[in-house]
């Protein structure tokens, strides 16, 4: 599929958009990500509808899969998240199954504790990560815009923070000394993996008080 950049991206028209996640916490920070902008936001978990299988091998085609089902169910455009930690040391693990290393209970300290065994494992002194996010926005006649950010940093131990969800509390972002379960919200929006790839989103298919 080409790049949104390399063609003229479909905007965003009508006022209803469903997220295509039933994670609170992502639910939440796209949300206060959305609160520029004049649209009325529900989810998917609030519609019932059912989460699809992830069945991609990338970000991008986790997104895809998650926005064109949210969307065909709803009959209205639906965006769609796939994010990860990706940690060098470890081949890129737990990457697109960083949900996953939180097993069925969705348990992020059991998650953070399975990626420091790991490290520890491996007798790592490399401790660089990144997280990814890929947004798709979908629409209901099979249309999508992908778009995808990064934030580079390293990995702590203990974590630290009640701030954020996920893997936050073990990760701090280049140039700062604090997790991203210890920075003020407000703040990790503005320099997140899915801040940056929510800024391209916004720029090429969402107009300010659409």
């Amino acid at each position: 599929m080409p790049s949104a950049t390399a063609r003229e991206a479909r905007r965003l028209t009508g006022t209803t958009l469903v997220l295509a996640t039933h994670n609170p916490g992502k639910v939440r920070e796209i949300q206060e990500l959305l609160d520029p902008f004049k649209l009325a936001v529900t989810s998917v978990g609030e519609l019932g509808l059912p989460e699809p299988d992830e069945t991609g091998t990338t970000f991008e085609a986790n997104a895809h899969i998650k926005a064109l089902a949210a969307a065909t169910a709803s009959g209205k455009p639906a965006l769609a998240d796939d994010s990860g930690l990706v940690v060098d040391a470890l081949g890129g693990d737990p990457g697109i199954y960083s949900a996953r290393w939180a097993g069925p209970k969705k348990d992020f300290a059991l998650a953070m504790s399975k990626v420091e065994d790991a490290l520890q494992a491996k007798g790592a002194q490399d401790r660089r990560a990144h997280f990814v996010a890929a947004l798709a926005l979908g629409w209901p006649d099979g249309h999508l815009e992908t778009f995808v950010g990064r934030v580079d940093g390293m990995l702590v131990w203990p974590p630290r923070g009640t701030r954020g969800f996920g893997y936050d509390p073990m990760f701090v972002p280049d140039g700062y000394s604090q997790t991203f379960g210890e920075l003020d919200p407000a703040h990790k929006h503005s320099i997140s993996h899915r801040a940056d790839a929510f800024r391209q989103l916004v720029a090429k298919c969402i107009a300010r008080g659409a």
